[in-house]
């Protein structure tokens, strides 16, 4: 069981110091509190994950507590204990938020089932919310026959059952989180994947988003808050762009990794973690060590092996694969009929350099299937970027044809002029005569290219 903080609320000493025994048995932090009020002061000073209080004590009760804790919205678990004469008003403390109620006397196994009951009650609650905010990203599959993906499959089979950190290089776009979620699904661990991306977080918030806080650490810490590192016990945390992260909490990061345990902010003392580390980044590594931006011990902590992910580019095999899939869920999406990839768009997608790789692949055929209105995605339905990668490679053809200088001139001005009149006509063809378009393909202003239609009588 993880040690958790637990607090007991009694105005007795003895049952007190009964408690506290039997729950620091079971490998839990006890504090105490005669009554309410004491107790509220210890819940907004420290973490608490859980509070076994008496209902009837001097100054503030256990409804006094309850209904306080409800008012603050501290949404801290809370068991009562109760004599046989008043179950009425244990009734009355579930219906202010009490999870369970012990009648008294009791049995201490009794105790010790209702917390044991209580903590995992807590961790399923803390688990179901994780998992709505994650259920709307989609998680894919991965997809590629490809050499290139053949030996990254069998990496992840090696990496996968092992306790060893992992470090995930490879270019935007290419699917790091979807490996490191391989991983973590296939080594068997129990708990949840957590992904948390360094990059996208305010520096000022990161630390509060890995660690946690506790209420009144700073301003706007309204309550106790877990942290993403302390969510992913028994489980993974995946950090992307670790590379990103603030020194002072590579600092910290650093210290969960050799201490196992974690420091919520504002908190005295540690909560002990049991964490796989899997990181990645789309940063040369070495070169992230050489300039500070990556500390060298957490490197060497975090790197234990190193796992790249091919860019598409190099899978140049899986192109038909991958853009059939997204047309079928963009599709399903929208609820249509999953429209065919023509042989000339295939053909265009094949030739692009996919700077964006697999995510823009998807986007690009998202876009296909928002404005297809047949049964086959055309290659008007493509973007301009794939028309001026067309463009590159006809213009290649142009300048190495054997007719090129169709009258051997060695004139190199008209020969230049002669080559950047076919360049623009090529240009205006694959736009429809688009001015716009063309410009942006030519990679000149709109003015220039009316002047040049213009100078070579270029008929628009």
């Amino acid at each position: 069981m993880n040690t958790k903080r637990i607090l007991i609320v009694d105005n007795e000493a003895k049952m007190r110091r009964i408690l506290e025994l039997s729950l620091k048995a079971m490998g839990h932090i006890v504090s105490e509190a005669s009554d309410g009020v004491v107790a509220l002061s210890i819940i907004e000073k420290q973490s608490i994950d859980l509070v076994l209080t008496d209902l009837r004590m001097p100054r503030m009760d256990g409804i006094g507590l309850l209904a306080a804790l409800r008012e603050r919205g501290m949404d801290v678990p809370i068991i009562v204990m109760t004599a046989y004469g008043t179950i009425e008003t244990a009734v009355q403390a579930m219906k202010l938020g009490a999870i369970d109620y012990i009648i008294r006397p009791f049995e201490m196994e009794t105790v010790e089932m209702a917390v044991t009951r209580a903590l995992a009650m807590q961790a399923v609650q803390r688990e179901n919310t994780f998992l709505r905010e994650e259920v709307s990203r989609g998680w894919g599959a991965f997809i590629g026959t490809s050499a290139a993906m053949q030996s990254l499959y069998e990496l992840i089979r090696q990496v996968a059952p092992t306790r060893s950190n992992a470090f995930i290089v490879g270019d935007t776009g290419t699917g790091k989180e979807l490996v490191a979620r391989a991983i973590h699904e296939a080594s068997g661990r129990k708990g949840l994947f957590v992904p948390i991306n360094c990059a996208a977080i305010p520096a000022e918030l990161l630390e509060s988003e890995l660690f946690g806080h506790v209420k009144g650490a700073f301003t706007g810490a309204v309550r106790d808050r877990v942290g993403k590192c302390e969510l992913a016990s028994g489980g993974t945390i995946f950090l992307d762009e670790i590379t990103e992260m603030p020194a002072n909490l590579q600092v910290k990061l650093l210290r969960m990794l050799q201490e196992g345990s974690i420091e919520r902010v504002g908190a005295n003392g540690a909560t002990p973690v049991d964490i796989r580390v899997v990181s990645a980044t789309n940063r040369d590594l070495h070169q992230a060590v050489e300039s500070g931006a990556l500390r060298r011990d957490l490197y060497f902590r975090l790197n234990v092996v190193r796992v790249d992910v091919p860019k598409l580019q190099d899978r140049q095999g899986d192109i038909a694969l991958l853009a059939n899939h997204f047309l079928h869920k963009h599709a399903l999406g929208l609820g249509r009929a999953t429209p065919r990839l023509g042989s000339h768009v295939l053909q265009r997608l094949e030739a692009y350099e996919w700077p964006g790789n697999v995510r823009e692949l998807e986007n690009i055929m998202e876009r296909a299937v928002v404005l297809c209105r047949g049964e086959e995605i055309t290659l008007d339905q493509l973007p301009v970027e794939l028309s001026h990668e067309s463009l590159r490679h006809s213009l290649s053809s142009v300048a190495t044809t054997d007719n090129t200088f169709t009258d051997c001139s060695l004139d190199l001005k008209a020969q230049v002029e002669s080559l950047e009149c076919q360049i623009i006509k090529a240009a205006l063809e694959r736009s429809a005569n688009n001015k716009a378009v063309a410009s942006r393909l030519l990679g000149i202003s709109e003015r220039t290219l009316w002047y040049k239609l213009k100078a070579y009588r270029v008929d628009n």
